[in-house]
Formats: structure tokens, C-alpha cells, sequence
């Protein structure tokens, strides 16, 4: 009897210690397919193209063949690379500390670098922006102020996003807590609107484009949504490229959602610059060799200068970045993304 308790036993932990090690080595293994997760903003038709062209580039370089996981909602992608259903995706700042959080697996890879072709000025815009014709409403002279935003309907892209969400709500708590009747405001007040809350009403539009059409359609008077998820369908009509004043119109031929609201105007009351968005993996289930490799193909001029991924000025093409001068994806570290983490603090 004890002989054979003992040889179930053995039986027992081998095969424990064999799922084990399968699972371990499952996580890194020599895979066919890798998965991309995208957040709502470059989920898109209109991005399609974009988004196959980088996939097309990796699966030739490695391959491999790439999935595209397109969503509807922030916390998908973010979930997705985090507990490895995606091996890897484009999140923002703020996506990406969420998803590291979650698993410290989940590291940053590249980002899109500024005009000088390097990290020293990789950063994009978060915009408060009003309806045109409501503009004086925040203005004093020829300067622009955030004090009549309470009590109006606001929209905010997800409490997940860092430029429509984390990045002005923190510029938002640090400007009126400064005054007595505001000054235990926190960011967790301005989730949700109400007649004793500081909006009246909260809105979130699922992704910039959404945001955006919140305010140009209506359904708020003040809308945080960032340039770049929005370039490909406005255009600059009065005033100076992200700065206070600055008037843009919804293209005539614009994609949806903006084919709703076309001709439509709205203007820049508050700019703040936001660190660019990283290209996160899972290194759980990419391996290091594969890391390697996809670092060796992000950073190279293949991509750099493929005008379906690094569109030209003047082109017609809806991409994913714009091509001004030296951009092109860097190699990034996740310490880069700390000035993002100290708003939390």
C-alpha cells in the first residue's frame, strides 16, 4: 500500500512539475502569432491601412504572423497586454503604467520621437477646447483662462487616458484648488457630474475622436481630446498650432465620427504638452531574442520611412504618425514615463 501511495504520489508532482514547466516555457516560447492591441483612437477604419502596414513590416522581418485586436474601451487594450492575450500594443503614458502595474511584465519598447529624432521633445498636446462661437465665454482680452469651466458639461476621453483624462484633470485640481471654495478638490471629484460636484455634467466620449464630437455635436460645452488622435480629421483655421486661441475646423471629407460634425469649429482654451505613447509588450510571452528583433525593426529607416506609417506633410494618407522632419520610433525605458506617475502622487 505504502508503495503504491508513493507511486501515485511521484506520479502526482511529475505531472504538477511538468505543467509547470510547460506553462513556464509556454510563456516564451517560439511563437507564430503575435497579437497588437490597439486603444479605441487608432481602432478605426480609417487607421486600417495604418495599422496593417506595421504589421506587414514585422511579419516580414520575423515571420510571424501579426493580429490586430482592435477595441472600444481603454481598459481592453490595457487588459489585453497585461495579462498576455496581446503581446503587444500601443497605449498611452498613462495605459502603459496601468498595464505595468498590473503585470511589471508589461514594459515599454519604443515610442514616436519628436521632430529632432529623439526623445528630447517626444511629446504631443492635451487640449481643453470650446465651441467657437462660446470662446469669449474664456477669455480675457487676448488671454485664455479654465475659471468658467465649472459647472459646465464637460467631456473627458477615460479615466485611462493620459492626455483626456489624467494630464487635465490634474492641471484642473492644481488651478482651482488654489481658491478657497475649491481647495480639497481632487481629481476623483470630477468623475462625475452633479448639481454639488464641480461639473454639472461628466462625460466620456471612449476615445479622443469621441470626445471631440461630444463638444462639436452638443452634448458638452468643454471637451479634453489630444492633437494627434484628431489631426487626421481637422484642420488648423485660425491662430497658431497648439497654442491658446487656436481655431480648428472638421474637415469636409472627414471619417467618421467627424462626418457627423462637419465644417464645425472649435477653439483652444488650455495646451499642455504630454509624453508621447509608447509600443508596450508582454515580455512573458515575447521572448528575448523576439524583443530584440522587434526593437531592431521598430527603430529602423524601413519604418522610418514608410510614408503609410511616418506620413509626409501634405499627404492625404490617415496615419498613425506625422512625418515633419526627424521622427521616427525610439527605443524607451520605463523610468521615461515617471513624470506621468508623479501626477498620481
Amino acid at each position: 500500500m505504502k508503495k503504491t501511495l508513493l507511486f501515485l504520489l511521484s506520479l502526482v508532482m511529475l505531472v504538477v512539475f511538468a505543467g509547470c514547466s510547460a506553462s513556464a516555457g509556454g510563456a516564451t516560447e517560439d511563437k507564430d502569432t503575435l497579437t497588437i492591441a490597439w486603444l479605441p483612437n487608432e481602432s478605426g477604419a480609417d487607421l486600417t491601412e495604418a495599422r496593417d502596414e506595421i504589421g506587414k513590416v514585422i511579419e516580414e522581418k520575423t515571420g510571424k504572423k501579426v493580429k490586430h485586436q482592435t477595441t472600444t474601451d481603454y481598459i481592453v487594450a490595457i487588459e489585453a497586454v497585461a495579462n498576455g492575450n496581446a503581446d503587444i500594443a500601443f497605449l498611452g503614458a498613462q495605459g502603459y503604467i496601468e498595464a505595468h502595474n498590473k503585470n511589471e511584465k508589461v514594459l515599454p519598447l519604443v515610442v514616436p520621437s519628436g521632430a529632432s529624432g529623439t526623445l528630447e521633445d517626444a511629446v504631443y498636446y492635451s487640449w481643453l477646447a470650446v465651441n467657437k462661437e462660446n470662446v469669449k465665454d474664456y477669455q480675457s482680452g487676448d488671454k485664455f483662462s479654465i475659471d468658467n469651466i465649472q459647472g459646465k458639461k464637460f467631456s473627458f476621453v477615460s479615466n485611462s487616458s493620459t492626455s483626456g483624462f489624467k494630464v487635465p484633470s490634474t492641471g484642473i485640481v492644481d488651478y482651482f484648488s488654489k481658491q478657497a471654495e475649491f481647495k480639497g478638490l481632487t481629481t476623483e471629484d470630477l468623475l462625475e457630474g452633479g448639481e454639488d460636484n464641480f461639473f454639472n455634467e461628466v462625460l466620456y466620449g471612449g476615445s479622443h475622436q469621441g470626445s471631440a464630437v461630444n463638444l462639436l455635436s452638443g452634448k458638452a460645452d468643454v471637451a479634453a481630446f489630444c492633437d494627434t488622435c484628431v489631426s487626421n480629421y481637422v484642420e488648423l483655421a485660425d491662430g497658431e498650432d497648439n497654442r491658446p486661441g487656436a481655431v480648428y475646423q472638421v474637415k469636409k471629407d472627414a471619417a467618421e465620427p467627424f462626418n457627423t460634425v462637419v465644417g464645425k469649429e472649435f477653439s483652444l482654451i488650455s495646451v499642455t504638452p504630454v509624453l508621447n505613447a509608447p509600443f508596450a509588450i508582454n515580455s512573458e510571452t515575447v521572448n528575448e531574442e523576439l524583443q530584440a528583433q522587434l526593437l531592431e525593426i521598430m527603430t529602423s529607416d524601413e519604418i522610418t520611412n514608410n510614408e503609410k506609417i511616418f506620413v509626409p506633410e501634405g499627404s492625404e494618407f490617415s496615419g498613425l504618425f506625422k512625418k515633419s522632419k526627424d521622427e521616427r520610433l525610439v527605443e524607451v525605458e520605463d523610468a521615461w514615463f515617471n513624470p506621468i506617475r508623479e501626477l498620481s502622487k
